[in-house]
C-alpha cells in the first residue's frame, strides 16, 4: 500500500474518532435532591414576625443606623477573609481551565541537534577471532539536525473529561458559596459587635449614674452619721455599695475596647483605626416594626451554605462518571511530522522530511482493582455528599427557629424589665424619703438601690440582645450575600 492509499484512508479512521468523541458519559447524571421542607415556620406565630416575601439584601439598613451602614460597606470592600475567598474563586478557575484542557489535543513543537561518534568494531566482522576494521571513507562522527511537530489527542469517547470538567464546573459555584457564606457572617459578625459596643456604652452610662446617685446617697449618710441621726454601720454598707458598683465599670470598658478591636479587623485595619468614629456614646440601634422571614423553602435558594452544599453534591456526582470511565478503553490519535537530516546544508528541504499519524487504543486489563476501588470511593464521597447537604437543610432550618423564638421572646424579657425598672425607680425614690424622715431602715435603702442597678443593667442588655438576635436571624435566613 503506497503513501496516497495511506492518506487516503486516513480521513475516514479520523472522522471515526471524533465521532467518538461526541460518545455518551459514563456514570450517574446529577439531579437536585428533593428534600422536604415545612410550610410555614413553627415560631413565625410571634408578634412583630411576618412570614411575607421578604428582601434581605441590604437587612442592616432596618436598623436606621448611618455608621452601622457605613461600616457594613466598608467591611464587604477591606475584609481580609473577604479576599482568601475571592482568591479561592480565582484558584477554581483557572483548575477548570487545567482540567478542561484534557479535551483538546497538544502540541509540541521540538528542535535539536546532535553529534554522534559510532564504534569502529560495530562495522567490523570477525573472521577466526580477529576483527577487520571498517573499510576506508566510512565516517563515524555524525552531526544529526532534527526539528517538529508532536501532536497527541486523548478523545473522551466515555466522558471521562467531561465528568471531571462538570465537577470542575461544580466546584467553581462552591468556592463563590464559600465567599457568599463568609459575607454573611462578615456581616452578621460587624453589626453583633457594633450592637455589643452600644451595649456596653449604654451599660457604662447606667452603672455610672447608679455610681453617681450611690455616692450623693454615701454623703448623705456621712453627714446624718455626723450629726448622729445614722450609724456608723450605715455608712460603712453605703460604701461598699458605692464600691461594688464601682467594680463593674473596669469590666464594661474592657468589654467596650474588645468590641471596638474586633470591629477594626473585621474591616481589615489596625486595632484602634475606629476608636474616634466609635468612642462618642450613641443609642443601641432600634428595631424595626415588623420583622418578614418569608417561607421555608426559601432557605434552599438564599442560604449560601445551603447552597454551597448542594454544588458539593453535584461535583461528587460528576466524579463518580469520571471514576467510572477509567474502566473503559482510551482512544488516541497521535502524530510527529518535521525535518531530519545529517547535514545542516540539506536540512530544510523535501529530502529531509518525515512523519507519522494514526490511532492508538489502551484498555487496562489489570490493576489489581484500583479502577474499582476508585469508583468506590467516589461513590462514597457522593454518599457523604448527600448526606451533608441534608444536614445542612436541617441545620438552615434549625437556625432559623432558634432565632425566632429567641428573638421574640427577648422582647417579652424586655418588656417586663421595663416594668421592673419603673417600679424599682418609684421604690429607690420612696426609700430615700422615708429614710431621711427617719422612717425607714437604711438597709431598705440599699436593697432598693441594689435592685434598681441591676435591673437596669438587664434592660440595657436586654435591648442589645434584642438587636442582636434579630442580626442572628438575619443571618440565618441567609441575607446580605446578595451585596456586590
Amino acid at each position: 500500500m503506497n503513501r496516497r492509499t495511506l492518506i487516503g484512508k486516513f480521513p475516514t479512521a479520523l472522522l471515526a474518532l471524533i465521532f467518538l468523541a461526541g460518545g455518551c458519559s459514563v456514570g450517574p447524571n446529577y439531579e437536585r435532591p428533593d428534600v422536604p421542607v415545612p410550610a410555614a415556620w413553627t415560631e413565625a406565630q410571634q408578634k412583630g414576625v411576618a412570614a411575607r416575601a421578604i428582601e434581605l439584601t441590604r437587612w442592616w439598613t432596618k436598623f436606621n443606623d448611618p455608621l452601622l451602614d457605613s461600616l457594613v460597606e466598608r467591611a464587604a470592600k477591606s475584609n481580609l477573609d473577604l479576599r482568601l475567598a475571592e482568591a479561592r474563586i480565582r484558584e477554581a478557575r483557572a483548575s477548570r481551565v487545567v482540567t478542561a484542557s484534557g479535551a483538546w489535543p497538544t502540541l509540541d513543537v521540538s528542535g535539536s541537534y546532535t553529534r554522534n561518534r559510532s564504534s569502529e568494531n560495530a562495522f567490523g566482522v570477525p573472521t577466526q577471532g580477529a576483527v577487520i576494521t571498517p573499510p576506508g571513507g566510512i565516517n563515524l562522527d555524525q552531526n544529526l539536525y532534527r526539528t517538529g511537530f508532536d501532536a497527541n489527542w486523548e478523545i473522551d469517547v466515555f466522558g471521562g473529561v467531561r465528568r471531571s470538567v462538570e465537577a470542575a464546573d461544580a466546584t467553581i459555584e462552591v468556592t463563590v458559596e464559600d465567599r457568599r457564606d463568609v459575607l454573611v457572617t462578615l456581616l452578621g459578625e460587624v453589626a453583633r459587635n457594633y450592637i455589643d459596643l452600644r451595649g456596653f456604652q449604654r451599660q457604662l452610662a447606667v452603672a455610672r449614674a447608679n455610681l453617681k446617685t450611690q455616692q450623693d446617697t454615701l454623703e448623705l449618710t456621712q453627714v446624718r452619721f455626723q450629726a448622729g441621726l445614722a450609724s456608723d454601720l450605715d455608712v460603712a454598707q453605703q460604701e461598699a455599695q458605692v464600691n461594688t458598683t464601682a467594680s463593674q465599670i473596669p469590666t464594661l470598658e474592657s468589654g467596650l475596647k474588645q468590641a471596638a478591636y474586633a470591629l477594626d479587623v473585621l474591616l481589615g485595619s489596625q486595632p484602634g483605626t475606629l476608636w474616634s468614629e466609635l468612642a462618642t456614646e450613641a443609642e443601641i440601634p432600634s428595631l424595626p416594626p415588623e420583622v418578614l422571614v418569608g417561607l421555608p423553602s426559601d432557605l434552599l435558594r438564599r442560604r449560601p451554605d445551603v447552597r454551597r452544599a448542594e454544588r458539593q453534591l453535584a461535583a461528587a456526582t460528576a466524579l463518580v462518571g469520571a471514576a467510572t470511565a477509567d474502566l473503559f478503553p482510551k482512544f488516541f490519535l497521535t502524530g510527529v511530522a518535521g525535518l531530519q537530516s545529517i547535514s545542516a546544508s540539506d536540512w530544510i528541504n523535501g529530502g529531509s522530511r518525515f512523519w507519522s499519524i494514526g490511532p492508538r487504543i489502551t484498555w487496562p486489563v489489570f490493576d489489581a482493582g484500583r479502577i474499582r476501588a476508585n469508583i468506590e470511593i467516589r461513590n462514597a464521597q457522593q454518599e457523604q455528599a448527600l448526606t451533608l447537604y441534608e444536614k445542612s437543610v436541617l441545620t438552615a432550618l434549625g437556625d432559623v427557629e432558634t432565632a425566632l423564638v429567641n428573638y421574640a421572646n427577648e422582647q417579652t424579657r424586655y418588656r417586663s424589665l421595663t416594668e421592673a425598672v419603673a417600679a424599682n425607680r418609684r421604690a429607690v425614690a420612696m426609700a430615700n424619703e422615708l429614710y431621711v424622715r427617719g422612717l425607714n431602715d437604711f438597709l431598705n435603702v440599699l436593697d432598693t438601690q441594689r435592685s434598681l442597678y441591676v435591673t437596669e443593667s438587664a434592660l440595657t442588655q436586654s435591648q442589645a440582645t434584642m438587636a442582636t438576635n434579630l442580626v442572628a436571624l438575619y443571618k440565618a435566613l441567609g441575607g446580605g450575600w446578595e451585596t456586590p
